[in-house]
């Protein structure tokens, strides 16, 4: 069975162009304004820091906007259709299409081109551009802005290294790959076997070997009884990258979605507690570009009925249930990242619960 797609006319041509046009106007609108306001945050720490002007506009803004496009991309792109749609509904011309013999489902056509070039895009931001464009804003960051000069690395850092392996780390600088205390420990069922500790420790990022001058073996036997030893010269080989002592939730946001995937891998052969974190990650950036649709749905057949009140109200009830929306995906991802309902559901629920409330309102919309 071949599928067949409706002709490309100049009724779609139009309401197409004015879709499009609306939402870029939008998004270059809100981006004048927030670009503005994190100038004039950030002013004092550029001027204190000395950063140049090549670097504030390329390395930072540059960046910064393709982040702030996807993430608000469906907010606007559920306004703009609330806008224009609403406004043809009010001038009638909803009900001289209708008339002419064309099916609301026809109507449909281009706005689910439209909503196919967005979705599209923020599947690209989201799958490579992002992640690359974030790597710039986290390095300009730890150059010229106070509060995150020193929060690439958490004060206490704990690793699985292996199941029944953990690492542990307190201040660790990037600067000469030096921690304030290491220790690997060792569990059998919950309760700690043996473990290996360490003042003062080097990280080789080359070799993954911790050196220290001295360090302590703690091992406990079924009785419980605990016998420390002394020994001088640490030099201990671990499976841990230099990259996972980083903050895990910042450093998956700098990797594109073949890095992710690969990641994933290694933190499962590992038996990471960050897996949850890193797999909401992952469908969400499939979960929310596919969301353009359901959004594009629910505010053409919100907006394409005359009501009293005009558009006013319909923006009014479609930004309710498009932050609605994002406040069921921010509720349910946390629900992900604590192991209470399994990543892959909790991500794509917002979007199912609101497929159903988008069908609804396409069948009690105008024929």
């Amino acid at each position: 069975m071949k599928v067949k797609f409706p002709g490309f006319k100049i009724l779609d041509r139009y309401i197409l162009g004015k879709f499009l046009s609306t939402y870029f106007f939008a998004i270059a609108m809100i981006i004048v304004v927030v670009v503005i306001f994190d100038y004039v945050e950030h002013i004092d720490d550029f001027t204190e820091l000395k950063a140049p002007l090549k670097a504030i506009l390329f390395d930072y803004y540059l960046n910064f906007i393709p982040f702030f496009v996807n993430q608000f991309s469906g907010l606007f792109t559920f306004i703009a259709c609330i806008f224009f749609t609403s406004k043809m509904a009010y001038q009638t011309e909803i009900v001289a299409m209708l008339s002419g013999g064309m099916s609301f489902r026809r109507l449909m056509w281009p706005y689910f081109l439209g909503a196919a070039i967005i979705g599209s895009l923020s599947l690209f931001l989201n799958l490579w551009l992002i992640p690359l464009s974030q790597r710039s804003i986290v390095d300009f960051e730890q150059h010229y802005v106070k509060r995150r000069m020193n929060a690439q690395y958490d004060r206490h850092i704990y690793r699985q290294i292996e199941p029944g392996v953990f690492a542990y780390i307190r201040e660790y600088r990037d600067a000469d790959h030096q921690a304030r205390f290491f220790a690997l420990e060792h569990y059998d069922g919950g309760t700690m076997t043996r473990s290996l500790e360490a003042a003062d420790a080097t990280f080789n990022p080359e070799t993954k070997r911790w050196t220290a001058p001295r360090y302590t073996q703690r091992t406990f036997d079924p009785t419980g009884l605990e016998r420390f030893e002394q020994f001088r010269n640490l030099d201990t080989l671990i499976n841990l990258e230099v990259t996972e002592l980083g903050r895990i939730n910042e450093l998956i946001q700098t990797m594109n979605i073949s890095q992710l995937n690969e990641f994933l891998g290694q933190q499962r052969a590992k038996g990471s507690d960050s897996i949850n974190l890193i797999e909401v990650e992952r469908h969400a950036r499939y979960a929310y570009p596919l969301s353009t649709f359901i959004l594009t749905l629910i505010g053409v057949s919100l907006s394409s009925r005359k009501v009293r009140g005009g558009t006013g109200l319909h923006i009014g009830i479609g930004t309710g249930l498009c932050f609605s929306y994002i406040l069921f995906i921010r509720f349910f991802q946390e629900f992900a990242k604590s192991g209470s309902l399994p990543p892959g559901l909790a991500v794509w629920l917002p979007n199912i619960i609101y497929l159903f409330i988008a069908v609804y309102l396409y069948r009690k919309a105008p024929k």
